[in-house]
């Protein structure tokens, strides 16, 4: 078995302090919440932005990069990812905004949806010119991928990316189930996403609500990273009472992979093996 990519995924676009007061929403909650995942031990860490005063997702690189800044203040070695989502923004230079961020406040990956697709009510937009402008800028920029992926063709698209050299492997994959509109949290849908993966991806499983422990358990038994956060969960209970707080649903997948015999992965260790910067001042990927 592989070790374990904890990919911690604090924010996301959708949890409010209304719905729950855990959330980490201004910038010093995010980096708070992203250093004591990093003191518990994860692997990297997918992160959104929001305006300091309305809570409202933004694009913005300035928000970005003082949130990039006080988490390197103590995790200078932490894999950050960037979203680059559509479903708020839909214009390359709102989504690429924070893609020039550079030196110590570059992000080494950006979130690259391999679709559009449909949420409960809203459309997350990905046209394939988009998609395809989005891989080559963070070609340009020495800024990886990372690959998000709802059902199967998804994969196909990025096998097609990487056939026309928008992409390049190593890739890292996250495998995202239990949207209304795509894969569903069952071992069937399950294995024909694994199975379409290129060889040597490495890949990490999610599940949306209450599928997250599902998935995040599934993941951990046959070999699999975890992306878990309260970006796709806010609770810890499938009977909803109880309202979670990222230290532990981190702590909860600690205790899972224990139980499995399962090693975290270090972020050293997956930027080795994504052929990535060491950290430490130097991020992304050199392109060649």
């Amino acid at each position: 078995m592989k070790k374990l990519i904890i990919n911690f995924t604090p924010t996301g676009m959708i949890p409010t302090k209304e719905m729950t007061p855990h959330v980490p929403v201004k910038v010093n909650e995010i980096i708070e919440d992203v250093h004591r995942a990093y003191e518990l031990g994860i692997t990297m860490t997918h992160i959104h932005a929001r305006d300091e005063k309305t809570g409202v997702p933004t694009y913005k690189k300035e928000v970005y990069a003082d949130i990039i800044e006080g988490i390197r203040k103590y995790a200078p070695d932490l894999v950050i990812c960037t979203s680059l989502s559509g479903r708020n923004f839909n214009t390359l230079d709102k989504r690429a905004d924070v893609l020039s961020l550079e030196g110590s406040l570059k992000p080494d990956m950006g979130s690259l949806t391999l679709s559009s697709l449909n949420f409960n009510k809203v459309a997350s937009m990905n046209a394939p010119s988009m998609i395809e402008e989005l891989a080559t800028t963070m070609k340009s920029k020495g800024i990886v991928p990372e690959l998000e992926v709802f059902d199967v063709g998804m994969i196909n698209f990025g096998k097609y990316l990487v056939k026309k050299d928008f992409i390049r492997p190593p890739l890292y994959y996250n495998l995202l189930f239990g949207n209304i509109a795509c894969a569903q949290t069952n071992l069937l849908h399950t294995g024909v996403m694994l199975n379409d993966v290129p060889d040597d991806s490495l890949v990490s499983i999610a599940g949306i609500g209450n599928g997250q422990l599902m998935m995040n358990s599934l993941a951990i038994a046959i070999g699999k990273g975890v992306r878990v956060g309260l970006e796709d969960n806010i609770w810890f209970d499938a009977e909803r009472t109880t309202l979670a707080t990222n230290e532990e649903l981190i702590k909860r997948i600690h205790v899972i992979a224990k139980a499995n015999n399962r090693e975290v992965m270090t972020p050293t260790e997956f930027r080795v093996h994504m052929q990535m910067e060491p950290g430490h001042g130097k991020y992304g990927r050199v392109y060649k």
